[in-house]
Protein backbone atom coordinates (compact mmCIF):
# COMPACT_ATOMS: atom_id res chain seq x y z
CA UNK A 1 0.00 0.00 0.00
CA UNK A 2 1.47 3.60 -1.29
CA UNK A 3 -0.77 6.08 0.26
CA UNK A 4 -0.59 9.62 -0.27
CA UNK A 5 -2.74 12.53 1.66
CA UNK A 6 -4.76 15.01 0.11
CA UNK A 7 -5.83 18.53 1.34
CA UNK A 8 -8.96 20.45 -0.44
CA UNK A 9 -9.22 23.86 -0.12
CA UNK A 10 -10.92 27.02 -1.15
CA UNK A 11 -11.45 30.71 -0.25
CA UNK A 12 -15.10 30.46 -1.15
CA UNK A 13 -16.02 28.56 1.64
CA UNK A 14 -20.37 29.91 1.82
CA UNK A 15 -20.11 30.48 6.06
CA UNK A 16 -16.73 31.92 6.63
CA UNK A 17 -15.15 33.00 3.00
CA UNK A 18 -11.38 32.83 3.36
CA UNK A 19 -11.30 30.50 6.29
CA UNK A 20 -8.14 28.76 4.58
CA UNK A 21 -5.83 31.47 5.25
CA UNK A 22 -7.54 32.26 8.79
CA UNK A 23 -4.86 33.23 11.33
CA UNK A 24 -4.98 30.15 14.16
CA UNK A 25 -2.43 30.79 16.84
CA UNK A 26 0.18 32.59 14.18
CA UNK A 27 -0.34 30.36 10.98
CA UNK A 28 -3.21 29.86 8.66
CA UNK A 29 -5.36 27.56 9.38
CA UNK A 30 -4.38 25.38 6.04
CA UNK A 31 -0.55 24.87 7.56
CA UNK A 32 -1.88 23.68 10.44
CA UNK A 33 -3.67 20.90 8.90
CA UNK A 34 -1.13 20.40 6.60
CA UNK A 35 2.08 20.30 9.75
CA UNK A 36 -0.72 17.49 11.65
CA UNK A 37 -0.97 15.59 8.15
CA UNK A 38 2.64 15.54 7.85
CA UNK A 39 3.13 14.18 12.08
CA UNK A 40 0.87 11.26 10.26
CA UNK A 41 3.59 9.55 8.54
CA UNK A 42 0.87 7.82 6.30
CA UNK A 43 2.77 9.09 3.03
CA UNK A 44 3.72 12.43 1.44
CA UNK A 45 1.04 15.35 1.50
CA UNK A 46 -0.46 17.93 -0.12
CA UNK A 47 -3.00 20.87 -0.78
CA UNK A 48 -5.35 20.88 -3.61
CA UNK A 49 -6.14 24.61 -3.44
CA UNK A 50 -9.32 25.78 -5.40
CA UNK A 51 -7.23 29.49 -4.85
CA UNK A 52 -3.81 30.78 -5.73
CA UNK A 53 -3.80 32.80 -2.34
CA UNK A 54 -3.69 28.92 -0.80
CA UNK A 55 -1.05 27.68 -3.11
CA UNK A 56 1.08 30.75 -2.11
CA UNK A 57 0.59 29.92 1.49
CA UNK A 58 1.28 26.24 1.71
CA UNK A 59 4.31 26.81 -0.48
CA UNK A 60 5.97 29.65 1.74
CA UNK A 61 5.68 27.52 4.54
CA UNK A 62 7.57 24.72 2.74
CA UNK A 63 4.42 22.78 1.62
CA UNK A 64 3.38 21.23 -1.63
CA UNK A 65 0.45 22.51 -3.37
CA UNK A 66 -1.69 21.93 -6.76
CA UNK A 67 -4.18 24.54 -7.97
CA UNK A 68 -7.24 23.07 -8.86
CA UNK A 69 -10.29 24.51 -11.19
CA UNK A 70 -11.74 26.67 -8.28
CA UNK A 71 -15.46 25.83 -9.37
CA UNK A 72 -15.14 22.18 -8.84
CA UNK A 73 -18.26 21.01 -7.07
CA UNK A 74 -16.98 19.17 -4.09
CA UNK A 75 -13.73 18.20 -2.07
CA UNK A 76 -13.74 14.46 -4.00
CA UNK A 77 -13.24 16.23 -7.09
CA UNK A 78 -10.91 18.65 -6.24
CA UNK A 79 -8.65 15.65 -4.72
CA UNK A 80 -9.09 13.81 -7.90
CA UNK A 81 -8.15 16.62 -10.48
CA UNK A 82 -4.92 16.74 -7.90
CA UNK A 83 -3.86 13.57 -7.90
CA UNK A 84 -3.84 13.26 -11.56
CA UNK A 85 -0.95 16.21 -11.78
CA UNK A 86 0.90 14.99 -8.89
CA UNK A 87 0.85 11.13 -9.40
CA UNK A 88 0.31 10.72 -13.28
CA UNK A 89 1.52 7.60 -13.23
CA UNK A 90 -0.71 5.98 -10.42
CA UNK A 91 2.06 4.65 -7.88
CA UNK A 92 -0.01 5.65 -5.03
CA UNK A 93 -3.25 3.16 -4.83
CA UNK A 94 -4.10 5.25 -1.34
CA UNK A 95 -5.55 8.55 -1.41
CA UNK A 96 -6.26 9.90 2.07
CA UNK A 97 -8.69 13.26 2.34
CA UNK A 98 -8.15 15.25 5.05
CA UNK A 99 -10.60 18.09 5.26
CA UNK A 100 -8.44 21.63 5.51
CA UNK A 101 -10.68 22.84 8.30
CA UNK A 102 -9.40 20.31 11.34
CA UNK A 103 -6.53 22.56 12.21
CA UNK A 104 -5.68 20.22 15.31
CA UNK A 105 -6.49 17.10 14.01
CA UNK A 106 -4.37 14.11 15.90
CA UNK A 107 -2.05 12.33 13.62
CA UNK A 108 -2.71 9.03 14.98
CA UNK A 109 -6.22 9.14 13.63
CA UNK A 110 -5.29 9.89 9.75
CA UNK A 111 -2.54 6.85 10.39
CA UNK A 112 -5.55 4.97 11.72
CA UNK A 113 -7.64 6.05 8.67
CA UNK A 114 -5.12 4.85 6.84
CA UNK A 115 -4.73 1.50 8.80
CA UNK A 116 -8.18 0.15 7.99
CA UNK A 117 -7.34 -0.17 4.28
CA UNK A 118 -4.41 -2.33 5.14
CA UNK A 119 -6.06 -4.37 7.62
CA UNK A 120 -9.47 -4.91 5.81
CA UNK A 121 -8.84 -6.20 2.69
CA UNK A 122 -12.84 -5.63 1.33
CA UNK A 123 -12.84 -1.92 2.71
CA UNK A 124 -12.62 0.09 -0.26
CA UNK A 125 -13.14 3.33 1.39
CA UNK A 126 -12.02 3.93 5.22
CA UNK A 127 -13.30 6.94 7.11
CA UNK A 128 -13.03 7.98 11.27
CA UNK A 129 -15.93 8.09 13.58
CA UNK A 130 -16.10 9.91 17.31
CA UNK A 131 -18.23 9.36 20.24
CA UNK A 132 -21.30 11.80 20.37
CA UNK A 133 -20.75 15.40 22.49
CA UNK A 134 -23.70 14.35 24.29
CA UNK A 135 -27.68 14.20 24.02
CA UNK A 136 -28.51 16.92 21.58
CA UNK A 137 -26.27 15.04 19.02
CA UNK A 138 -28.68 12.65 18.39
CA UNK A 139 -31.45 15.01 17.07
CA UNK A 140 -29.05 17.50 15.74
CA UNK A 141 -29.24 17.49 11.98
CA UNK A 142 -25.89 19.15 11.96
CA UNK A 143 -24.55 16.23 13.15
CA UNK A 144 -24.06 13.43 10.90
CA UNK A 145 -24.15 9.90 12.55
CA UNK A 146 -22.50 6.71 11.23
CA UNK A 147 -24.55 3.26 11.69
CA UNK A 148 -21.74 1.12 12.59
CA UNK A 149 -21.25 -3.03 12.75
CA UNK A 150 -18.60 -2.82 15.16
CA UNK A 151 -16.00 -5.09 15.70
CA UNK A 152 -15.52 -6.95 18.71
CA UNK A 153 -12.35 -4.94 19.81
CA UNK A 154 -14.98 -1.32 19.83
CA UNK A 155 -12.25 0.33 17.98
CA UNK A 156 -13.32 -0.75 14.11
CA UNK A 157 -16.43 -1.27 12.32
CA UNK A 158 -18.17 -1.86 9.46
CA UNK A 159 -20.23 1.37 8.17
CA UNK A 160 -23.89 0.42 7.37
CA UNK A 161 -25.48 3.78 6.54
CA UNK A 162 -25.15 7.38 7.55
CA UNK A 163 -27.66 10.13 8.49
CA UNK A 164 -28.59 13.20 9.60
CA UNK A 165 -32.03 11.60 11.38
CA UNK A 166 -32.02 11.29 14.85
CA UNK A 167 -31.18 7.40 16.34
CA UNK A 168 -32.81 6.30 19.14
CA UNK A 169 -31.96 3.28 21.59
CA UNK A 170 -29.27 2.59 23.85
CA UNK A 171 -26.16 1.93 21.91
CA UNK A 172 -23.55 4.32 21.06
CA UNK A 173 -24.16 6.79 18.76
CA UNK A 174 -21.32 7.67 16.41
CA UNK A 175 -20.32 11.18 15.28
CA UNK A 176 -19.26 10.98 11.16
CA UNK A 177 -15.62 12.94 11.14
CA UNK A 178 -15.11 13.68 7.55
CA UNK A 179 -10.99 12.41 6.67
CA UNK A 180 -11.55 9.39 4.11
CA UNK A 181 -8.65 6.53 2.75
CA UNK A 182 -9.86 5.52 -0.85
CA UNK A 183 -8.48 2.94 -2.68
CA UNK A 184 -8.02 4.68 -5.58
CA UNK A 185 -9.96 2.58 -7.98
CA UNK A 186 -12.86 3.11 -5.65
CA UNK A 187 -12.39 7.00 -5.53
CA UNK A 188 -12.38 7.30 -9.75
CA UNK A 189 -15.38 5.20 -9.06
CA UNK A 190 -17.09 7.70 -6.96
CA UNK A 191 -16.65 10.13 -8.60
CA UNK A 192 -17.69 8.69 -11.98
CA UNK A 193 -20.96 8.13 -10.93
CA UNK A 194 -23.76 10.57 -10.54
CA UNK A 195 -25.27 11.38 -7.46
CA UNK A 196 -27.44 9.03 -5.78
CA UNK A 197 -31.18 9.31 -4.45
CA UNK A 198 -30.18 8.67 -1.10
CA UNK A 199 -27.24 11.30 -1.29
CA UNK A 200 -29.97 13.71 -3.04
CA UNK A 201 -32.12 12.75 0.53
CA UNK A 202 -29.92 13.21 3.06
CA UNK A 203 -26.95 15.69 1.63
CA UNK A 204 -24.21 13.09 2.40
CA UNK A 205 -22.16 12.01 -0.28
CA UNK A 206 -20.61 9.12 1.49
CA UNK A 207 -24.23 7.61 0.48
CA UNK A 208 -22.89 7.24 -3.10
CA UNK A 209 -20.21 4.98 -2.32
CA UNK A 210 -22.55 2.84 -0.38
CA UNK A 211 -25.34 2.64 -3.16
CA UNK A 212 -22.37 2.04 -5.71
CA UNK A 213 -21.66 -1.38 -3.63
CA UNK A 214 -18.41 -0.31 -2.32
CA UNK A 215 -17.48 -1.21 1.62
CA UNK A 216 -17.25 1.54 3.72
CA UNK A 217 -15.44 1.06 7.33
CA UNK A 218 -14.79 3.05 10.12
CA UNK A 219 -12.26 3.83 12.73
CA UNK A 220 -13.34 5.04 16.10
CA UNK A 221 -11.10 8.41 17.46
CA UNK A 222 -11.51 8.96 21.17
CA UNK A 223 -13.43 12.83 20.31
CA UNK A 224 -14.28 14.56 17.78
CA UNK A 225 -11.36 16.86 16.23
CA UNK A 226 -12.32 20.97 16.23
CA UNK A 227 -13.74 21.85 13.04
CA UNK A 228 -13.78 25.37 11.71
CA UNK A 229 -16.92 26.19 9.81
CA UNK A 230 -18.38 29.43 11.24
CA UNK A 231 -16.95 32.70 12.53
CA UNK A 232 -17.62 31.01 16.06
CA UNK A 233 -15.88 27.68 15.20
CA UNK A 234 -12.94 29.79 14.57
CA UNK A 235 -12.94 32.25 17.53
CA UNK A 236 -13.16 28.17 19.74
CA UNK A 237 -9.83 27.28 17.52
CA UNK A 238 -8.25 30.88 18.12
CA UNK A 239 -8.59 30.31 21.80
CA UNK A 240 -7.95 26.97 21.91
CA UNK A 241 -3.83 27.67 20.08
CA UNK A 242 -4.05 30.18 23.35
CA UNK A 243 -4.81 28.02 25.90
CA UNK A 244 -2.19 25.65 24.32
CA UNK A 245 0.56 27.65 23.18
CA UNK A 246 4.17 25.64 23.25
CA UNK A 247 2.13 22.49 23.16
CA UNK A 248 1.06 22.11 19.74
CA UNK A 249 3.11 23.25 16.59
Amino acid sequence: MNPIVIIPARMAATRLPGKPLADIGGLPMIVRVLRQAEAAGAGPVAVAAGDYEIVAAVEGAGGRAVLTDPHLPSGSDRILAALGELDPAGEHDVVINLQGDMPFVDPSVLAACAGLLAEQTDCDIATVVAPEHGPDDRANPDVVKAVLSLQPDGRTGRALYFTRSTLYGDAPVWRHIGIYGYRREALERFNAAAPSPLETREKLEQLRALELGLSIWAAVADAAPISVDTPADLKAAQSFAQRHAGKIP
